[in-house]
């Protein structure tokens, strides 16, 4: 056992409180992270309830020319197709 006069107890318990003090802040960075990470968190789902599919954004008449436009691609493709068989 170690006296308490000894050189080794004195260097000791000087490494002893170094390590309690980055415990001690590593604890804190880890409060601070989960801190950050909640507000990250929180941002992500203002985000996401702010956005809207592409759908929802556009009128009903808006909506129908855009799939006529679709319709109208799709068959100039089909037609390209056919025409190369």
């Amino acid at each position: 056992m170690l006296s308490n006069d000894s050189p080794h107890n004195e260097q000791f318990q000087r490494l002893l409180d170094q390590i309690r003090d980055e415990v001690d802040s590593l604890k804190n960075q880890v409060k601070s992270l989960k801190k950050e990470n909640s507000q990250l968190k929180d941002q992500i789902k203002e985000i996401q309830e702010g956005q809207t599919d592409i759908y929802s954004a556009i009128s009903e008449t808006e909506r129908m020319a855009l799939r006529h436009q679709v319709l109208g691609l799709i068959s100039k493709i089909d037609e390209h197709l056919e025409d190369g068989q």
